[in-house]
């Protein structure tokens, strides 16, 4: 790796979540535009509704609380299987096929993330795993990317004593995006199922096209965004107050716009 700022090669790291996942033409779809972006590239995706459908079928309740899945052992056992495997080498086999390298891995692969298991205050969340400084080992990321491979990572990673950990796919691909804007021009990208921040979240054609903290202090303000959307925001912008080049949301389907350079989704900047 190039530590050299001038001489930076460009690495997009792009994360996917459920409604690619759940979803296998939209799944396919995207994954020949990700294979067609050019230079190198990291995937993050999360479990869509699979690991909750497994779940059912071997009887086991899913836990959530304000919309955060409670990882208990039995839980813990179901996204390892499904995020890790079934999903996981699932989308490495479809990128495999569209001819581009990838090798699928948790945070444990390599030692390349590790976690802090979460704290309990007023709720105990389990096996979660919380990102902290040094989680992210970017030279051994770096030798795959030099390699020529694409690392998928899903969202586990462990905590160096032996545990499993289930992290959020959003944290884990700001934290990979900011630990490697010190070795190559990274671009996050966040691709979920609106085209970006619309003003009016019923209107596909009101895409809020750049976004600075002054404008977003204000939409959130106005409630223009909120609930789901603030921390996704919100580990974009800390991500470029570390380094990263650019974070970018929009909707997978327009992922080939990306490429083409002709305004994917919502720019956030400093």
């Amino acid at each position: 790796m190039n530590s050299d700022k001038f001489y930076m090669q460009a690495l997009h790291i792009i994360k996917i979540g459920g409604n690619v996942i759940d979803n296998s033409e939209n799944l396919h779809r995207f994954l020949k535009d990700f294979t067609a972006l050019e230079g190198m590239k990291i995937l993050v995706h999360g479990g869509g509704k699979v690991a909750t459908q497994v779940s059912e079928t071997m009887g086991i309740e899913a836990k959530l609380v304000d919309g955060r899945r409670i990882t208990d052992i039995d839980t813990l056992r179901i996204v390892t299987m499904v995020y890790a495997g079934l999903i996981n080498k699932n989308i490495v086999a479809q990128l495999q096929r569209y001819g581009n390298n990838a090798i699928g891995l948790t945070g444990a692969d390599g030692n390349f993330i590790r976690a802090k298991k979460r704290p309990v205050k007023t709720i105990d969340y389990g096996f979660t795993g919380d990102i902290f400084k040094g989680s992210i080992d970017p030279k051994s990321i770096g030798i795959l990317l030099d390699g020529g491979f694409t690392p998928v990572f899903c969202a586990l990673t462990h905590d160096g004593d032996g545990q499993l950990l289930n992290t959020n796919a959003d944290t884990i691909a700001s934290a990979l995006a900011v630990a490697l804007s010190d070795h190559y021009a990274t671009t996050l990208v966040y691709c979920f199922e609106k085209k970006g921040v619309l003003q009016d979240i019923d209107d596909d054609d009101s895409l809020i096209r750049e976004i600075d903290p002054e404008r977003y202090k204000k939409l959130k303000e106005d409630q223009i965004i909120h609930s789901g959307m603030l921390p996704k925001m919100d580990n974009a912008f800390t991500a470029i107050s570390c380094g990263v080049k650019a974070v970018i949301i929009g909707h997978s389907d327009d992922l080939g716009q990306l490429k083409n350079k002709k305004g994917f989704g919502t720019r956030l900047s400093n």
